[in-house]
C-alpha cells in the first residue's frame, strides 16, 4: 500500500471497538471536523480539503473500518459493517481524540456513515455535509430499468458471500479502475500515485468492501426504512452536494433529501463524483459555511 499521507498531518491509530482500530490522520487546530472517505478510496481523498481546513479547524481523516490502513474484521454478522456500527466508530474516534461534538462530512460510502451518525448521535454531530449520495431506501427505489445499470455493483455486492468476492478479486484492478475512470470528469484530479494507492488499497480490502456494500442491501436498509416509517429526521443543519443524477434516473434529489432534513441546503455541482479532489475549494468552503449555520 502506498505511503502517501496528508502533508502536515500526524498519524494516529485508535481502538474504536473490540479488535477494531482505525487509522487516521489529524492536523490543524480549532473546531473539529471529521471527514469520511468514499469508494474506492481512502482518507487520502481529503488531502486538499483537509490541508485547507487545517488553517482554522482540527481535521480528522480516518480510513473507515474495512478500508485503507484501518482494521478489516470478518463480516461474521450483518452488523459488523452496518452503517450504524461504522457511525459509532466515527463518534468514538472523535471522542478518543478529545472531541465530543464535531462537524461531519462524508463522501459516497462515507456519506452514508455520516448520515447514520447524524441520525443516531445528534448530540455529537453538529452538522453534516453529504457528498453525492442518497439515503439507502431512496437509492434502491431510484435504481430501476436500464438507467439503473449505473449501479450494477450494488446488485453484485448484494449477493450472498462468495460469488462477488471471487469475481472482484479475479479482476480487482479492472473492477476498481472502472469507477475511478467512469466517475471522474477531470482525470488530473487523480494523479498516477494517488490512483495506484486507491487500486492497491481496494484490492487488499475486497471482502470488507463487499461486506460494506452488502449491508446496504440488508441491515442498513432496515435501519433507514425504520427511521423513515417512524418519521425520524436529521436534527442538525445538513448540506448535500450532488451531481445531476436525477435527470437520468428520474428522481428529484432535493425533494428526497428534504424528507429527511428540515434544515437543508442542497446544491447540484458540475464536477464529477470525486468532487473533493476535483473541486476541493468548493468543498472546503461548504464545510466552513456549515460550521457557521
Amino acid at each position: 500500500m502506498s505511503p502517501l499521507s496528508i502533508p502536515g498531518f500526524t498519524e494516529h491509530r485508535v481502538r474504536v471497538d473490540d479488535d477494531v482500530s482505525l487509522h487516521a490522520e489529524v492536523g490543524g487546530s480549532g473546531s473539529p471536523v471529521v471527514l469520511l472517505h468514499g469508494f474506492p478510496q481512502t482518507r487520502l481523498m481529503w488531502r486538499h480539503v483537509a490541508a485547507d481546513l487545517a488553517a482554522d479547524h482540527t481535521v480528522i481523516c480516518p480510513d473507515l473500518r474495512g478500508y485503507g490502513a484501518s482494521d478489516k474484521p470478518a463480516a461474521t454478522t450483518p452488523d459488523v459493517y452496518a452503517k450504524r456500527t461504522m457511525a459509532r466508530d466515527a463518534v468514538r474516534l472523535a471522542a478518543a481524540l478529545g472531541h465530543e461534538r464535531f462537524t461531519l462530512a462524508g463522501h459516497d460510502r462515507g456519506a452514508l456513515v455520516a448520515f447514520r451518525a447524524a441520525m443516531d448521535h445528534p448530540d455529537a454531530v453538529s452538522g453534516a455535509l453529504l457528498l453525492d449520495v442518497l439515503p439507502t431506501p431512496d437509492m434502491w427505489e431510484a435504481l430501476r430499468g436500464v438507467s439503473g445499470a449505473v449501479g450494477f455493483h450494488l446488485y453484485l455486492t448484494a449477493q450472498a458471500p462468495g460469488l462477488p468476492e471471487a469475481m472482484i478479486q479475479g479482476a480487482a484492478d479492472t473492477f476498481f479502475a472502472h469507477f475511478l475512470d467512469a466517475w471522474t470528469k477531470d482525470a488530473r484530479a487523480l494523479p498516477a500515485d494517488v490512483r495506484r494507492h486507491y487500486l492497491d488499497a481496494s484490492a487488499a480490502a475486497v471482502p470488507s468492501i463487499v461486506a460494506d456494500y452488502r449491508a446496504s442491501a440488508g441491515i442498513d436498509l432496515e435501519h433507514d426504512s425504520a427511521d423513515r416509517a417512524a418519521g425520524n429526521r436529521l436534527a442538525q443543519p445538513v448540506t448535500v452536494l450532488q451531481q445531476d443524477w436525477g435527470a437520468a434516473l428520474g428522481y428529484h434529489a432535493e425533494g428526497l433529501w428534504r424528507a429527511w432534513a428540515s434544515d437543508l441546503r442542497h446544491r447540484t455541482v458540475s464536477c464529477g463524483h470525486f468532487m473533493a479532489e476535483e473541486d476541493p475549494r468548493l468543498i472546503a468552503a461548504e464545510i466552513r459555511a456549515l460550521t457557521r449555520r
